[in-house]
């Protein structure tokens, strides 16, 4: 598969957004590699734009322009964000999900987004924004994998698709319920 689907901004990953563009190039500033690039993009994310549950903040966020404007998202808005923050910087970026139980106890259970980078000296790696508190530290520190969360319960599982857009079911549910707390009712799983 070609890396240039990787590359290509969208109505959800929208890096020409000029305040997307912008934090693109204030973030790359400096920096002459991939990898330095990339792990500022991924802990600006990470430790700049609040989760919205831990954060119990509206509004529900999609694209990637109004996670930067709001500062808040879930896991699939704050991965959007990455990838359009990547992707402006010309570094392949993919989204990926995993499923996993909502109260680490087996069902129900809900997807959780996050993202993979494309590195030159590495090839794809997985990166989770989502935001770093007690029990759940992410970090970039290729080539090893540091996220969020790890499956281990029975229905827990990496889905191992790279997707160039988010999934349809993902947009729809972010779309749909309008506060943070109506969300969290309805994340949504696998299909």
């Amino acid at each position: 598969m070609s890396l240039l689907i990787f590359l290509a901004p969208s109505p959800i990953i929208d890096f020409d957004y000029p305040e997307v563009a912008a934090k693109a190039l204030e973030l790359a500033a400096g920096k002459s590699s991939d990898v330095e690039i990339a792990k500022a993009c991924f802990e600006f994310v990470r430790d700049e734009i609040s989760h919205s549950v831990d954060a119990q903040q509206n509004p529900v966020t999609c694209k990637a322009s109004d996670v930067l404007k709001h500062r808040t998202g879930y896991c699939y808005a704050k991965s959007h964000l990455l990838a359009a923050l990547l992707r402006a910087n010309k570094i392949p970026s993919a989204l990926c999900y995993q499923r996993l139980s909502i109260d680490d106890q087996g069902p129900p259970f809900c997807l959780h987004g996050l993202n993979a980078v494309y590195l030159q000296d590495f090839g794809w790696y997985r990166i989770d924004a989502r935001g770093n508190k007690p029990g759940i530290e992410a970090r970039f520190d290729p080539p090893r994998e540091h996220l969020a969360f790890t499956p281990k319960l029975d229905g827990e599982r990496d889905l191992p698709e790279r997707h160039a857009e988010p999934l349809a079911h993902v947009v729809t549910a972010l779309s749909r319920f309008k506060s943070w707390d109506t969300l969290l009712e309805n994340l949504p799983d696998a299909n």
